[in-house]
Order: structure tokens, then C-alpha cells, then sequence
């Protein structure tokens, strides 16, 4: 397999077309038609289903360019990392941001890192902790925010900080300043994550122990979601602190503490054990770690404690 055949398959796959596959890799149609039909020559299967709608990859295509993606991604960083640079670290970090923290951490993150590192070429992406977790251990990123994770043979964490779980109403609720009950709480209907989700899970737990009945008006794997049926009054909900701090202080969401239990989670910074770790993903997660610390420390993060790092060799 050559480099061009891999870069016209995760391009075709992308776009769906070998005419706009060929517009971004700056080569003529044709040239892409043969990568591709090359490549399925080499391989033995069809790689797309073709139709007038375009080009689709097949089951075949979709592990074959999966892969593309990450030796490509590879290279790419091995390019960077090699370039000559006498005064900079130099490289691709992929971080992986929990959604309910991308609102407080991205962009001071960003900013400290090209301020620092302006070698570093910075790539995010946000999901839940599950699915966070299931791309550190596929290699899609480099290092990740996750919650209430120990480690694991294949993954080892370092615990930055606790938050609470907040009760999250309408702008126009009546919104005491004493924590929130469970079974006040259960009062209204409420917007709740999916079922097995992580945050849900810790949800569930804490209406057990307080025996409420919710009467959940939906489900959804979204956040952005669940804070937009708050905000229009479909219900309440339960989320974590860090991802309705700027909605309750600019008055689109209320929110606050919740009691009897109070639930919380730990946020850690989870690294892949196996292989050697390039200096730009070094610096990238001691900057993750000052970074939450100091929003922590100056209040940005609501309800957060940095949690105390073990000493040396205890």
C-alpha cells in the first residue's frame, strides 16, 4: 500500500466524492479513480459502494480506512516531531475533553499551550467518558479528561480534582439557596442522560439511597441537549458543575447543590501505559494539569477541590 492510496480512501471517505477528494488532494480525478481502484485490486474486496448519490465506503472500507486514519495521524506526528525546531517542543497532541468540562477547559487550554508550546499542533475532541475511554484505548487520542476511573493495566491515571453534581432548573423556577433535595427534585419531571451512561449511573445510585421516584420526561445522549430542554422548561435536571457554570451565571439555566446524598465525581487525567510518550504529549498534560488547577483555585471551576497528589514513593 502506498501513502496516496491510503490518502485518497480516507479523503473519498470523507467527502464522498472522488471529485472533491481530488479538489483537497491537489491531483487530477482520475488519478484518484486509480488510487482507489489500485488499492481494491491489492486488497481483494470492494472498498465503496458506488451510486449517483456518490461514493460510500463498505463495511471492508470502513476498517481499512480506520486504520488509514491512524497511521496517517502517525506519520503526521512523526513529521512534527522530527522537524528542526532548537527552542521548541514540536508535535500533534490529540486530547480527549469530557463535554460536560469543554466550555471551561478548552480554551485556556489551548491559549496556554500555544503560548507555551507554539510547536504544538493542538487537536480536541469532546465526547462522554465512555466513549473517551474506548478512543485512548484505539490510540485516537493522545491523553484524556475522564471520571471516577482507577487504573487500569492498559491506562494510568492521575486524579486532578472533585466536583458535585448540580441540579440544573429553568431561568423562571423557584430556586431556593439551601441545597436541593433528591425527592424535591423528583417533584418536577426531569431530562436525564441515558441509561448506562456514567453520569446516569451515578444519578440512579443516589435516587436509590434517597428512595424518590423520578418521573423522567426524556433521555438523551447529550448534553447540549439536556440544557436546551431545561432552559425551554421540559424539566430539570442533574449535571455536573463544570458544564452549567457560564448557563447559571449569565441566567439561562439556574443551578446548584444537591443533598441527601450529595454525589460528586473525580476528574483524571488517563494516559496509555503501552509505548513511549512524545515530549509534545509531556508538556500538553503537565499543562492539562496546571491548567485545572488553576481554574480550580480561582473559583472558575464551581464546587471543584483539587485532589492532593500522593507523595513520592507512598
Amino acid at each position: 500500500m502506498e501513502l496516496k492510496q491510503l490518502l485518497a480512501l480516507v479523503t473519498v471517505g470523507d467527502t464522498g466524492s472522488v471529485t472533491k477528494a481530488a479538489r483537497l488532494l491537489h491531483v487530477v480525478q482520475p488519478a484518484v479513480s486509480r488510487y482507489i481502484r489500485s488499492l481494491e485490486d491489492e486488497v481483494g474486496v470492494p472498498l465503496f459502494e458506488r451510486s449517483n448519490q456518490g461514493m460510500t465506503l463498505t463495511p471492508a472500507g470502513e476498517v481499512l480506512a480506520e486504520r488509514a486514519r491512524r497511521a496517517l495521524l502517525e506519520l503526521d506526528r512523526a513529521r512534527a516531531e522530527i522537524r528542526p525546531d532548537p527552542e521548541h517542543v514540536r508535535g500533534i497532541v490529540t486530547i480527549g475533553l469530557l463535554e460536560s468540562t469543554v466550555e471551561l477547559v478548552a480554551a485556556p487550554l489551548v491559549e496556554a499551550l500555544g503560548r507555551r508550546h507554539p510547536g504544538i499542533e493542538v487537536r480536541i475532541l469532546s465526547a462522554f467518558s465512555g466513549h473517551l475511554q474506548q478512543w485512548l484505548d484505539d490510540g485516537a487520542v493522545d491523553m484524556s479528561l475522564l471520571y471516577n476511573l482507577d487504573s487500569t493495566p492498559s491506562i494510568a491515571v492521575t486524579p486532578l480534582l472533585r466536583e458535585a453534581l448540580w441540579a440544573v432548573a429553568p431561568p423562571d423556577a423557584e430556586f431556593g439557596r439551601e441545597p436541593l433535595t433528591w425527592a424535591r427534585l423528583c417533584e418536577n419531571r426531569l431530562v436525564l442522560p441515558v441509561a448506562g451512561h456514567g453520569l446516569r449511573v451515578l444519578i440512579d445510585q443516589a435516587l436509590g439511597v434517597a428512595a424518590a421516584e423520578p418521573t423522567i420526561a426524556c433521555q438523551t445522549n447529550s448534553m447540549p441537549v439536556q440544557k436546551k430542554l431545561v432552559a425551554v422548561g421540559q424539566g430539570w435536571s442533574v449535571l455536573p458543575a463544570a458544564g452549567v457554570a457560564e448557563d447559571v451565571t449569565t441566567g439561562r439555566l439556574q443551578g446548584g447543590p444537591i443533598a441527601d446524598p450529595a454525589v460528586s465525581r473525580t476528574i483524571v487525567l488517563a494516559l496509555p501505559r503501552a509505548g513511549r510518550i512524545p515530549p509534545a504529549a509531556e508538556v500538553a498534560a503537565t499543562e492539562i494539569v496546571r491548567v485545572t488547577r488553576r481554574l480550580v483555585e480561582d473559583g472558575t471551576w464551581p464546587t471543584a477541590s483539587v485532589v492532593a497528589q500522593p507523595e513520592c514513593g507512598a
